[in-house]
């Protein structure tokens, strides 16, 4: 059976968790445009963390589009990113 690009990316997602909450954070599936752009919602003590941007695109993003090539860009949710 043939995965949908959501549960690709919510499969992907879930072999990142363990290395993010290990620094107590935690990373949450928002959406995923037709362009492939996927946003994500970061949690705990990622929110705030200066480091977020580089966990974002120099991990998610990179695991994220290295795994599923429908995948171009990841971003963090606009709500959560100013916190």
């Amino acid at each position: 059976m043939e995965l949908t690009l959501e549960e690709k990316i919510v499969y992907a997602l879930d072999k990142i968790r363990p290395y993010i909450q290990r620094d107590g954070g935690d990373v949450q599936f928002v959406s995923v445009t037709p362009q492939g752009v996927v946003t994500v919602r970061l949690h705990g003590a990622c929110i705030g963390c200066g480091l977020a941007d580089m966990t974002v695109k120099g991990g998610i993003e990179a695991i994220l589009t290295d795994e599923i090539p429908e995948v171009s860009e990841v971003v963090m949710e606009e709500d959560y990113a100013n916190m």
